[in-house]
């Protein structure tokens, strides 16, 4: 993908990276079916104390439901009952999951 490697380019041009860059590479990775990509930017996200918000779990969620990764996604169902993002990242990751 295309976007994944602009989005590299950014790290070596030492652009900062932030949510909203993660979140469009990890987008387009979900649309190019590259749910490991996704799931790897995602892990890069957490390990780098970049902020995650509901639409970086709403592509990890449907990432693990297109690989399979059931471990994963009950994982991330987890980190999103106990963490910030509270009841209304949930509604909008499962209403996301119902319409992909």
């Amino acid at each position: 993908v295309q976007a994944v490697q602009l989005f590299g380019e950014m790290a070596t041009s030492r652009v900062e990276r932030v949510t909203i860059t993660y979140n469009a590479a990890a987008a387009a990775c979900e649309n190019g079916g590259q749910w490991e990509q996704v799931l790897k930017l995602f892990r890069e996200m957490a390990d780098g104390r970049v902020g995650l918000d509901y639409v970086t779990y709403s592509a990890v969620g449907k990432a693990c439901a297109t690989g399979e990764r059931g471990v994963e996604a009950l994982q991330l169902f987890r980190e999103m009952t106990d963490g910030t993002l509270g009841r209304n990242a949930i509604k909008y990751s499962r209403q996301r999951l119902r319409e992909g």
